[in-house]
């Protein structure tokens, strides 16, 4: 009985390391958001966008030096299958795996907002707003495993509408369309992380960049990175 225990805590503990993860939120310019990144059991790194469609995958660039090269990854040379014709139509032609990690869709018979779509990441099983929310996030991921995700909706200010809100408890604000035109849209806070962006009130060569505030943050274990 006690090796039974034992085994199954083992077992227990494979699952749970062998999950896909949530590991990067990336944004465009400190403005646009560009994908939500999942590391697999073999730190293949797998991109999608946040209305659930694959968009890149691959491993670090070269160990420790991911951030030099944000966003950047190193083509995976392993195996990548596809659904082929004995797959429903809409998803013929998607990736069906990458390495051990296979990934399913919501299949045509799904409504408009999930038909198509990621539906899971190895074991990470992906939700989407649906037709009943706000125009702003309609069709957009809801949640991805446990994580609940967030949107500024149409009630909002133009400058952040539709934009990321949180991520489960980390919360997201951005510069209104108060704010001087060239930060207004701009990332201002990440949870208790801020951020200034040179304004035209400044010298040319750094207006709408970056002041203060890092590149890579590390916000409850998932690392958001501004290119």
């Amino acid at each position: 009985m006690k090796r039974f225990f034992v085994l199954l805590s083992f077992l227990v503990l494979a699952i749970f390391s062998y999950s896909q993860e949530l590991s990067y939120v990336t944004f465009s310019g400190g403005t646009t958001f560009s994908s939500f990144s999942f590391t697999t059991d073999q730190q293949i790194i797998i991109k999608i966008s946040d209305d659930g469609k694959v968009l890149e995958w691959g491993n670090q660039q070269e160990a420790g030096r991911y951030y030099g090269t944000p966003g950047k990854l190193q083509p995976y040379m392993g195996r990548v299958d596809y659904y082929g014709t004995e797959a429903d139509s809409i998803l013929k032609g998607k990736i069906k795996s990458i390495g051990t990690c296979n990934i399913t869709y919501y299949g045509a018979s799904e409504t408009a907002e999930k038909a198509g779509k990621i539906n899971s990441l190895g074991r990470t099983s992906l939700d989407y707003y649906s037709i009943y929310d706000n125009i702003a996030f309609r069709g957009k991921i809801k949640f991805a495993g446990n994580t609940l995700f967030s949107y500024y909706s149409n009630y909002d200010n133009e400058a952040f509408v539709g934009k990321l809100k949180s991520v489960a408890n980390t919360t997201l604000t951005y510069y209104s369309n108060f704010d001087d035109k060239l930060i207004k849209g701009k990332i201002k806070s990440i949870g208790s992380f801020n951020y200034a962006w040179y304004s035209s009130f400044d010298s040319r060569m750094f207006q709408g960049g970056l002041k203060s505030g890092t590149l890579f943050q590390n916000v409850n274990g998932v690392v958001y990175t501004i290119m």
